[in-house]
């Protein structure tokens, strides 16, 4: 007579091992295919255009180019740059808003960059990646760090006068930094 956990093992190693026969079919077939039959999206980065890409940037500061801003110089540069998508102020517009009122909880949480993003790290790698949308990339070091540091005055996490730069950004600690589950970080907490 089996028991319930020999037939369960059982169970899952034909599941597994149907699962595995359908991946090596479909990876056999696959390679049997002509090229014309692949999808041909984009094209392959040349090593030329891979070191054109801007370093990652992590949330302890790697990656950060040097340079500095402050909310003050952020404004000017936020009001032409960023305003038509986002609003005055971050209030909002067609690219949404970006400073929210602090409710992250709930069934419509706001994931406003004031109130969701752990890290000013990444707010600051996505807008010089992104941001702004008519021309994504174009802002400089100085001009990233400046808007960044509007946005977060705005939000109320640093003063006005601040400056941002590589050394200080990664110190800022923002509100929701443990607001998240971290899965695949060795030494951080799981709740």
């Amino acid at each position: 007579m089996s028991t319930p956990d020999a037939l369960r093992w059982r169970t899952h190693r034909a599941v597994f091992a149907a699962a595995l026969a359908c991946l090596l079919a479909s990876s056999a077939w696959a390679a049997s295919q002509p090229t014309a039959a692949v999808p041909r999206l984009g094209q392959p980065l040349s090593s030329g255009d891979l070191a054109k890409l801007p370093p990652s940037i992590f949330p302890d500061g790697r990656g950060l180019p040097i340079g500095r801003g402050t909310a003050r110089e952020g404004a000017a540069i936020y009001d032409a740059q960023c305003a038509a998508c986002h609003g005055p102020k971050g209030t909002g517009g067609s690219g949404g808003h970006l400073i929210g009122d602090g409710a992250i909880t709930g069934p419509d949480p706001d994931p406003a960059t004031n109130t969701y993003w752990p890290y000013a790290t990444t707010l600051f790698d996505f807008n010089r990646r992104a941001m702004p949308m008519t021309a994504p990339g174009s802002l400089t070091a100085d001009q990233t760090y400046a808007v960044t540091a509007y946005l977060l005055n705005l939000g109320g996490i640093i003063g006005a006068d601040a400056e941002l730069n590589e050394r200080t950004l990664p110190q800022v600690r923002m509100p929701n930094r443990d607001g998240f589950d971290w899965i695949d970080v060795p030494g951080k907490r799981r709740r």
